[in-house]
């Protein structure tokens, strides 16, 4: 385990009231930062430390792991850094000791996985032993003369620009603004510096959008009125990346059929599948890649169609979560290698416990929103298909990988 994110949470807030578990479009702002993480391909593993058992709740449920922060580290004059430190040593004593950290604040709700894994890529490559978050700005910036007076009540100097030289925005070198949204660093040069910035430090440039800090009520509200424009997946979004995982698990109804159902004369109910779906099955069953079908409901259909496909199945679930991690462990199947493929708001539980949460083009809006990938085809019109090649392709990169390491060592 190369790098982990440590998220800190604590449940004292004094802007805002319990601010970590504040909702930002439908989502608790601790839980938004976890999805951020898992939605990273170069985080393997994330923690929350915090001292609230409501925001440890959340952030499980998300798909983080908790580390219990003590009082004296979780009051308002506590740093962020004495909470990263325990973290680290608290990971240090469940065998875990990782090379970079990735240092993420709850109180950015629009963090982009790409940025993170920017971050990471910087430090990881030695290109910089620390890395944050950072806007351009062409503001000019102004400062109280006198230390001493009330901010904003004498004279003033400029900062980072001459006053008597105003030259046009095009003309100017830009400085950067910490967002405050994330850092990256090397774990030995932080457990030395004591501080989040320490040797080469580099920026991560984002997005105006994905900068918003959230200090106040006000830019709560903010955010909360962006979250139902900047929320809004599309199909495909990270249309053709290669799905790493050593077990698939599927709800059926609306992932292997069209959410729609015919009736004949006679009341009996016939479904829609894709002929294609069987092959991609196939080439998985092949691969010896586990494959379970797990619905709510039991009817003939579901069992038909498992059958015909050749794979497990699980019938007449009412707890899906529950059912998924017992299958997880009883195969031995490790859940961040998992993918759970759903399309309505009951597949919710399951996809926040395995590292490949992913819906279907067509799914209810919290499922898109909760989806690491989403796929480019319906439920029905070959998502399973879809989703088939896309595991297949990244076994058969991985085999690749292999003979050529098989090669240079002959």
């Amino acid at each position: 385990m190369r790098t982990v994110a440590i998220i800190p949470a604590r449940g004292g807030s004094q802007g805002v009231p319990g601010k970590n578990l504040r909702p930002i479009g439908g989502i608790p702002l601790v839980a938004r930062a976890v999805r951020a993480c898992r939605a990273a391909r170069r985080i393997d593993a994330i923690f929350v430390t915090t001292d609230d058992a409501a925001i440890a709740a959340a952030a499980r449920a998300a798909g983080a792991e908790i580390i219990d922060r003590p009082a004296e580290l979780a009051g308002h004059t506590a740093s962020s850094e004495s909470a990263l430190l325990h973290g680290l040593d608290d990971l240090v004593g469940r065998g875990i000791d990782p090379e970079i950290l990735v240092f993420v604040q709850c109180t950015s709700p629009f963090i982009r996985p790409q940025d993170l894994d920017a971050g990471v890529d910087l430090v990881a490559s030695g290109a910089a032993d620390s890395a944050f978050s950072g806007i351009e700005t062409y503001e000019f910036l102004w400062r109280d003369a006198d230390p001493d007076s009330a901010p904003g009540s004498g004279a003033m100097t400029g900062q980072n620009h001459s006053a008597d030289y105003r030259p046009r925005r095009q003309d100017r070198r830009p400085d950067y603004r910490e967002t405050g949204a994330f850092y990256v660093m090397t774990v030995a040069g932080f457990r030395t510096a004591k501080h989040r910035f320490f040797g080469t430090t580099r920026v991560v440039p984002v997005s105006e959008l994905a900068s918003l800090e959230i200090d106040t009520a006000e830019e709560l509200a903010l955010a909360d009125a962006f979250a139902g424009v900047l929320d809004q997946p599309t199909a495909g979004a990270n249309d053709g990346e290669a799905i790493d995982v050593d077990a698939v698990i599927t709800d059926f109804d609306g992932v292997h059929t069209a959410d729609t159902a015919y009736v004949d004369e006679h009341g009996r109910e016939t479904v829609r599948v894709s002929r294609s779906d069987g092959m991609g099955v196939s080439v998985l069953r092949k691969a010896g890649i586990p494959f379970l079908i797990c619905s709510r409901e039991r009817n003939r259909v579901v069992t038909a169609r498992a059958a015909k496909l050749g794979v497990e199945v699980m019938q007449a679930i009412t707890d899906k979560r529950a059912a998924v991690l017992d299958w997880l462990t009883e195969n031995e199947v490790d859940p961040a290698r998992t993918a759970y493929v759903g399309n309505d708001i009951n597949d919710l539980g399951p996809m926040s416990v395995v590292g490949w949460p992913i819906a279907v083009a067509d799914a209810h809006p919290d499922v898109l929103r909760a989806a690491r990938v989403i796929l480019s085809r319906p439920g029905g019109a070959g998502a399973v298909r879809e989703l088939c090649d896309r595991v297949a392709a990244a076994h058969a990169g991985a085999r690749d990988a292999s003979d050529e390491i098989s090669r240079s060592n002959a």
